[in-house]
């Protein structure tokens, strides 16, 4: 079987936890395990997300007086790196012999796409609410607020093409478990001189679900710090949806840069390829892949 399987930028810094490289490394040593279960028999690559990672680095690169601020395709190849050698190392120790690639992966959007003037995907960590003036002042960032205080948010351009997705292919078919696609891609646009980084983080759901499509996977795994996808969620009368079938997600409404573009990114991959996606927790990524928790969306 052809697995891919994402894991969220939040379950390796969860929401409230510092975000120091004890916590990631503590959090992504309990990822691998469940992963590496997923390996034996299977084709596997293993996309994800870097929200908080990049917002991190987002702001020390800004703290620096007298530089200008990196730019967040050039911070999304950064915080790739680290997730990937952290996910690919941990792997590798529970894998033995198989081989295991972090490839640093490009994700090709349009110059045009209406998300550029409408930002929504929240990076970072959430600031005191006290702060937000004199953030947007210094940074000229979009600060929307969340619990705990306020949060940046980017542009999230949708997906149109992976120019790695020979590279990851041929790394599959020679066996190995494929870290790539982290954060979504490092997003790039098309230019008469060649490619150019763009000022946006694409979601990494999205990116996933067109990365197993493209690849032809058999189940895509979108896996999170939740265990399932709820219906009625943050209410008394919250309960776990087993089954979510296509027709149902039409016109649900499901949060924004959460839970919405997971339900999105497995709907389109269900309908498109007519294979199931599943949605649950990371530490029960065998599990959900079963079908025995999480969410399943099928047709």
């Amino acid at each position: 079987m052809r697995i891919v399987a994402a894991i969220g930028g939040n379950a390796l810094i969860p929401r409230g936890s510092e975000p120091s490289a004890e916590v990631q490394l503590r959090n992504v040593e309990e990822a691998a395990s469940a992963l590496a279960a997923l390996a034996p028999g299977n084709q596997l690559v293993v996309t994800h997300g870097n929200g908080p990672q990049v917002g991190l680095l987002a702001h020390q690169s800004a703290a620096v007086e007298g530089v200008d601020p990196y730019p967040l395709d050039i911070l999304g190849a950064e915080s790739d790196g680290m997730i990937g050698y952290l996910v690919a190392r941990e792997l590798r120790e529970r894998l033995g012999d198989r081989e295991v690639a972090a490839l640093l992966t490009m994700v090709e959007v349009d110059a045009d796409d209406p998300a550029f003037q409408d930002p929504t995907k929240p990076i970072g960590v959430a600031h005191p609410a006290e702060r937000l003036t004199d953030l947007v002042e210094r940074f000229g960032w979009t600060m929307i607020g969340v619990e705990g205080g306020v949060r940046r948010v980017v542009p999230s351009p949708k997906p149109k093409a992976i120019p790695e997705l020979p590279t990851i292919r041929l790394l599959l078919e020679a066996g190995a478990v494929v870290v790539c696609g982290g954060g979504g891609g490092i997003p790039v646009v098309r230019t008469a001189a060649g490619w150019a980084g763009v000022e946006a983080v694409v979601d990494k759901d999205l990116l996933s679900a067109l990365l197993a499509a493209q690849l032809g996977a058999d189940h895509l795994l979108l896996l999170t710090d939740v265990s399932a996808v709820f219906a009625h969620f943050g209410t008394p009368a919250a309960h776990r949806l087993e089954v979510l079938h296509l027709d149902e997600v039409e016109g649900s409404a499901f949060a924004a840069g959460s839970m919405g573009p997971k339900v999105e990114a497995g709907a389109w991959f269900t309908r498109t390829t007519g294979k199931p996606s599943s949605i649950g927790a990371t530490t029960d990524a065998a599990a959900v892949l079963a079908g025995e928790a999480g969410t399943r969306i099928a047709k």
